[in-house]
């Protein structure tokens, strides 16, 4: 008999449980919450904002509740989310997006992802995943069966080798990740990069599955979707949500956009994962995403003001860091601290300034890449960010 646990018995964890740990990110929170309390604690970890959402927003939820929208919704999202989403993309993306054909109401980005993966990946089939990448692709490659082929984005401007990436793919090769603007680099797809991500698609046959949850965070450059791209539609994944935009992830609202073919299978594996959403608060972001044109303008000025915030106070730390151009993370250098690595100096941050920060080394399949870095985020009050600063700024002597 095959030992699974570690005293021996068959009682214990499947190889695919063994083979990934439990997030970094929320780790990180955990461990500063239970040593200084939520009145001193500063999350730079995880990636949820410390203010409220729009008011608007939340009568809208308040309203559906009352209104009757607490029964299962359609399995692959309530009407209402699914149209509103099709005539925000159909605008967009200058082309028609099918609600009824093409639009998956999720649990979130993270459970399209998973859904996606599982609907068009086959067991051995190659993914490439660019890296440092947002820790749940390495698992979701896992639990698909895919075998993730890495290639790096490279500091200070978090560029890859075009030589690499074309000797990534091969006639294993099922899909590619891309997540832009990304997490946790900031990084934001330009067109040249896409084009020739898309070109290298088409050679060999394979899909991109692409993560734009941060698509209205865009601080420099412009977000392009690849679905876009001549010959994308009918081999893209597009996946979204309502998180980052309307500072709602408790909320747990995504959506997939992909073709007929691949949206049937998508929607299969979703019933199974999840049935599916909230349905009051996908009617709730149904009208969130008919807000005007002002709300972003603000939503990314507001955000602009807490990068440059946060930038700044940083560098003025000590640490090594530029400005992102999308997102809202930054990856900060650690050499002038001495640090041995980015998860003892992660820890020490949280012992000395009662702040959470994520160690590089879990966006990595390699741990040792990402040693000498580790992840801020940055959606909080500027009074947070001033707070978690001051903290930091005697680590410097």
């Amino acid at each position: 008999m095959t030992s699974r646990g570690p005293l021996g018995t068959s009682i214990g964890l499947s190889l695919k449980a063994q083979s990934f740990t439990e997030s970094v990110i929320r780790e990180m929170t955990r461990l500063n919450l239970a040593l200084h309390g939520p009145e001193k604690a500063v999350n730079f970890a995880q990636g949820f904002p410390d203010f409220d959402p729009d008011i608007r927003i939340i009568d809208a939820a308040a309203n559906a509740l009352r209104a009757g929208f607490n029964q299962y919704a359609t399995t692959w999202g309530a009407p209402q989310l699914r149209n509103a989403v099709a005539r925000k993309q159909s605008a967009a993306w200058g082309r028609t997006v099918d609600p009824d054909r093409e639009v998956t109401v999720s649990c979130g980005a993270t459970e399209a992802m998973i859904a996606a993966m599982l609907a068009a990946v086959d067991p051995g089939d190659e993914v490439i995943v660019f890296e440092p990448f947002y820790e749940n692709y390495g698992p979701d490659c896992v639990i698909s069966g895919a075998v993730p082929r890495y290639v790096a984005l490279r500091p200070p401007d978090w560029s890859f080798d075009a030589d690499e990436l074309r000797a990534a793919f091969n006639d294993k090769t099922r899909a590619i990740v891309i997540n832009t603007p990304h997490n946790p680099t900031g990084k934001v797809y330009s067109l040249s990069e896409l084009d020739l991500i898309a070109g290298l698609c088409i050679e060999h046959d394979a899909i991109a599955i692409t993560d734009e949850i941060y698509e209205h965070l865009v601080y420099r450059g412009r977000h392009i979707s690849i679905a876009t791209l001549p010959g994308m539609a009918e081999r893209t994944i597009t996946i979204s949500g309502a998180s980052k935009t309307y500072s709602v992830t408790g909320w747990r609202i995504g959506w997939v956009i992909a073709p007929p073919a691949l949206t049937a299978g998508i929607r299969k594996v979703h019933d199974f994962l999840t049935v599916g959403a909230a349905h009051p608060l996908q009617v709730a972001i149904a009208q969130a995403l008919e807000l005007p044109p002002s709300f972003y303008v603000e939503l990314l000025g507001d955000y602009q003001e807490r990068r440059d915030a946060i930038v700044g106070g940083l560098q003025e730390c000590g640490f090594e860091v530029s400005a992102p151009d999308g997102a809202y993370y930054v990856m900060a250098g650690i050499d002038a601290f001495g640090a041995a690595d980015d998860i003892s100096f992660a820890r020490r941050l949280i012992e000395e300034a009662a702040v959470a920060t994520v160690p590089a080394s879990s966006f990595y399949h390699d741990p040792a890449l990402g040693r000498r870095h580790i992840r801020f985020s940055f959606p909080k009050k500027i009074e947070t960010i001033d707070r978690g600063l001051a903290a930091l700024r005697p680590l410097r002597s």
